[in-house]
């Protein structure tokens, strides 16, 4: 196990709003504290990935978007993985996503889990 990696699962989509700025914030928050961290998106979190998208869910009526969380966790070298699975659940296609995502198996998050200090599912 390795002490310095944190996985986060994002699971919520833009059906829950107020679920979707908090795992950004502690993504880009562990990135500070020297944590190498990966979210891995499935389920309807895969959603938030599709362009657009992100600027259109509000967690907070008259806040920042979550586009504006996402791109602070970027910013800080969170590494974004997106589940082929869910993808193919709600249509999407690589040219979809915004840039910066990889396309992954729903193994590699065994894997990645298995080789962390902390996951943590949203």
């Amino acid at each position: 196990m390795a002490d310095d990696k944190v996985l986060i699962i994002m699971t919520s989509g833009p059906d829950t709003p107020r679920r979707c700025a908090t795992p950004f914030f502690f993504a880009t928050l562990a990135a500070a504290m020297d944590y190498e961290v990966t979210m891995f998106f499935t389920i309807d979190g895969t959603q938030l990935l599709k362009k657009g998208q992100a600027e259109k869910v509000f967690p907070k009526e008259g806040g920042k978007p979550v586009s504006g969380f996402l791109q602070d966790a970027l910013d800080a070298d969170v590494t974004f993985l997106a589940c082929t699975a869910s993808m193919e659940l709600h249509d999407l296609t690589a040219e979809d996503l915004i840039d910066d995502v990889k396309m992954v198996g729903g193994a590699t998050m065994w894997q990645i889990a298995e080789d962390c200090k902390t996951v943590l599912t949203f």
